[in-house]
């Protein structure tokens, strides 16, 4: 696997983009469960999973016309990214 070092900034440059991340490596989850697991706002989770999507390092689990009990999973790729986030200890939180 080759570390691509402009995800991980993406990733680690937004703390809400590392705490999606860092929830959905335990397993799928609607962003109001992660916005509650982790007491944040669900309007910054969404945009955070938005822009994680965008760069296909989660994937929308559920029909995209869904609007409630939207489900997001890692992609492999966001799995990598976070597995090498996290032994780099590159998050702090």
């Amino acid at each position: 696997m080759s570390t691509d070092w402009d995800e991980i900034g993406f990733v680690i440059s937004s703390r809400y983009r590392v705490i999606a991340l860092r929830r959905l490596a335990v397993g799928p989850a609607t962003p109001s469960q992660i916005a509650a697991d982790e007491s944040v706002g669900i309007a910054h989770i969404s945009r955070a999973l938005q822009g994680l999507r965008e760069k296909e390092l989660v994937d929308l689990l559920v029909s995209d016309d869904r609007k409630k009990g939207r489900v997001y999973g890692l992609t492999e790729r966001g799995r990598e990214i976070w597995e090498t986030i996290d032994s780099e200890n590159l998050v702090t939180e």
